[in-house]
């Protein structure tokens, strides 16, 4: 219907896993709004015509950017975290006018995009999981209202909702296991031992181990080549910090962490996907294709076990309708379950792509993103994939 390219006046460092159009447009029924982090935020009508851009960056992000913006309320919020002067912003929708802004000084590194949650009685809240901690901040405001600490260093996943209480999974390390931490020395003791050149930092030729040496583009937040005291702080919480899947009841203010932590869970948890909550049954597929079905209210696990009994990579999270769950992997299999704790697996579809993207459901279709082609899929009604400008036949799914 149309096409528009937005400005693109640097681009910046990317994984190899990401990319410069990542962050997913929210849209409003009226309006698109779409961050293209190479530039800001950008939105369109329904036609296509530019309403207002609003530049933001440069970000400096290891990986490049990955988080997308949401709406709340008569606000656009997008957060953005990174090596150094993390943030979350709320615009006007109407104008693309900077309202508020939140400095996020622990947030180093990490890509979730905040929710929205509407408190029984009071404002309209954003949940932003960053490292170490999730703030709820005021819609309106920017303020942060609350905050639980407890998470990860580096997040991805995307908080859920069940009534008042949140679900948050968060994975950095292997050796972030309940167990399995690392117990890392004093930073003086480091110089001490290894600061060859007395300049008060260690550099790539002074890392003790091969294993430093790679992490040193990852605790290096100013980007110098080096690693100073603050550097190494930031290494010691990293290392600290615990994965895990958290359950927390929503509202409060200040630190809330020792009264509104419901549970946590902490075997096979994602780094990527975000867990999903249907019918009273909560499913958490990691990143090497184990599916864990849980009690929400518990955190009790119903069932542990490999998705379709084969390895595979899962980057998208589970999505449910019509009383099944979908889950998409890396090689392109739409895995689609009964919906329950039994994990029933209903059928496996080959789409002969790579799927890095979260399925989309609306109006009983079923959108799924591959990195060449968009699947459109739904039951009793013509389905197609959108190949360029050639419209093909698609399999339907159960």
């Amino acid at each position: 219907m149309w096409r528009r390219e937005c400005p693109r006046p640097r681009q910046e460092p990317l994984d190899k896993r990401n990319h410069a159009a990542s962050p997913t447009p929210v849209a409003d029924g009226k309006h698109v709004y779409v961050f293209f982090p190479d530039f800001g935020l950008v939105s369109y009508d329904f036609d296509g015509v530019e309403r207002w851009r609003t530049p933001l960056g440069p970000f400096t992000n290891l990986y490049g950017m990955g988080a997308s913006p949401v709406l709340a309320g008569d606000k656009v919020v997008l957060m953005c975290d990174q090596a150094g002067g993390s943030f979350i912003t709320g615009l006007d929708a109407a104008s693309g006018r900077v309202v508020w802004k939140t400095a996020r000084p622990e947030a180093v590194s990490g890509h979730s995009t905040p929710v929205i949650f509407q408190p029984r009685d009071g404002p309209l809240q954003v949940l932003g999981p960053g490292s170490f901690r999730m703030d709820a901040y005021s819609a309106a405001t920017g303020e942060s209202l609350w905050w639980v600490r407890g998470l990860a260093s580096e997040m991805k996943s995307v908080p859920v909702l069940g009534g008042d209480t949140v679900y948050i999974n968060g994975y950095n390390l292997p050796e972030n296991d309940p167990g399995r931490q690392v117990a890392v020395p004093p930073f003086a003791d480091m110089l001490a031992k290894h600061d060859a050149d007395k300049n008060g930092r260690l550099s790539a030729a002074e890392m003790p181990d091969q294993r430093m040496k790679n992490l040193l583009p990852y605790l290096d937040l100013d980007r110098d080549g080096s690693l100073d005291e603050t550097d190494w702080k930031m290494y010691v919480a990293a290392m600290a910090a615990e994965n895990g899947l958290l359950a927390i009841r929503a509202g409060g203010r200040g630190d809330v962490t020792a009264t509104h932590v419901k549970w946590k869970y902490q075997r096979s948890i994602p780094q990527l996907p975000s867990t999903l909550l249907y019918r009273g049954v909560m499913y958490m597929i990691n990143d090497g294709g184990v599916l864990t079905t849980l009690d929400p209210a518990t955190g009790t696990a119903h069932k542990q076990a490999r998705l379709r009994g084969v390895a595979d990579r899962y980057y998208a999270s589970p999505v449910a309708g019509d009383g099944k769950v979908y889950i998409a992997s890396h090689t392109g299999v739409v895995a689609v379950l009964k919906a329950g704790p039994d994990q029933e697996l209903l059928a496996a579809n080959e789409l002969d792509d790579e799927i890095y993207a979260t399925p989309a459901i609306a109006d009983g279709r079923l959108f799924v993103r591959t990195r060449s082609a968009l699947f459109c899929f739904a039951v009793g009604r013509a389905s197609a994939s959108l190949r360029g400008d050639r419209l093909e036949p698609t399999p339907r799914v159960p």
